[in-house]
């Protein structure tokens, strides 16, 4: 007889077999709909001991107190945006997460966006297509060594980008008021106020979460203290950087370009005023994504689940402040 039921309420992945098994391995089952409501999800998960979510929500008291027998809700991603983790704690029901799986990926977009801005490369595809050849078309184009990349954030992702940096003989400078000095003495990394940031930054990388403080931080006033040769790199979240300023700045030659990999409404609504600049790069979202970090995502999702419901405390667990009154005893 199975110990424990976890239902996956969304997805859009081909097979949930790398979520599944560390499930069935630790004596549950797994189950999975694609269900396009919250009603629906309710009443697929009505006994389960576990849910995992990839979008559908909100995780919150409607689906706590609907659900007694729920012990875990887990978070198929890094973000916590579907779920309300203090309402979860409210109800005793432990929040899990995926942290870190994606860190080489979106690092390397975000290198990738700096390169293909820095280059020119999307601009000079363009050109040839209409059947142009001919490369004073994209000047200036500068060295980059010795540029500074500027670093907004300065977490597990960011610290995977500054060696890579380096290597392209960029100078690194960060933002974070919640790191430590000697972790970036450590990484050979100088930290700066905000506004040594915008003002130095020849590359500015966004990295940090999404709060109401980030909320639009990249706004006119930040692109005002840039300078006009500065170009933005977004993998973090879209609106922490203000669209119609960004736009309007690039417009008015205010900065110089940007790469991003996030933007406010995904896919972008017709209209959006970054389509169709020449000075932005766009990707659809997949800085997280490789066929190896998808994997990584899965299996970790369905083995932090089951770790809550065998008793152990999972690495990803987003709201340890639950543990004393959880539903589930976790050791």
């Amino acid at each position: 007889m199975a110990k424990f039921r976890v239902a996956m309420i969304d997805y859009d992945y081909e097979s949930l077999e790398p979520i599944a098994k560390p499930i069935r391995d630790a004596g549950g089952v797994f189950e999975a709909r694609q269900c396009k409501t919250l009603d629906e999800a309710l009443e697929f998960a009505k006994d389960a001991d576990g849910v995992i979510i990839q979008y559908l929500g909100p995780a919150s008291n409607r689906m706590f107190s609907s659900l007694p027998k729920l012990k875990v809700v887990t978070r198929m991603g890094i973000g916590l945006d579907p779920i309300d983790p203090a309402s979860a704690t409210r109800h005793g029901v432990c929040v899990a997460h995926v942290p870190s799986y994606c860190e080489d990926e979106v690092s390397d977009q975000a290198m990738a966006l700096l390169l293909a801005c820095a280059r020119k490369v999307v601009f000079f595809h363009n050109d040839i297509l209409g059947g142009r050849w001919d490369f004073n078309r994209g000047r200036p184009i500068h060295r980059l060594r010795g540029q500074t990349l500027g670093l907004m954030g300065f977490g597990k992702i960011p610290r995977y980008v500054a060696p890579k940096a380096k290597a392209f003989g960029l100078n690194v400078i960060a933002h974070d008021p919640f790191v430590k000095a000697d972790v970036f003495a450590k990484e050979g990394v100088r930290p700066v106020d905000f506004d040594t940031l915008l003002a130095e930054s020849d590359f500015l990388s966004v990295h940090c979460p999404l709060m109401p403080q980030t909320r639009g931080l990249f706004g006119a006033s930040a692109f005002a203290k840039m300078k006009k040769s500065a170009v933005i790199i977004n993998t973090a979240r879209g609106p922490i950087i203000d669209e119609a300023a960004l736009a309007e700045a690039l417009k008015s030659g205010r900065i110089a370009g940007a790469g991003l990999d996030v933007l406010t409404k995904e896919p972008p609504e017709a209209g959006n005023p970054l389509i169709g600049l020449p000075n932005v790069v766009l990707a659809p979202h997949l800085g997280f994504f490789s066929e190896e970090s998808l994997i990584d995502l899965q299996t970790k999702a369905g083995l932090y689940t089951a770790q809550v419901l065998c008793g152990q405390r999972p690495m990803g667990l987003a709201n340890p402040e639950v543990l004393p009154k959880a539903r589930m005893k976790v050791q």
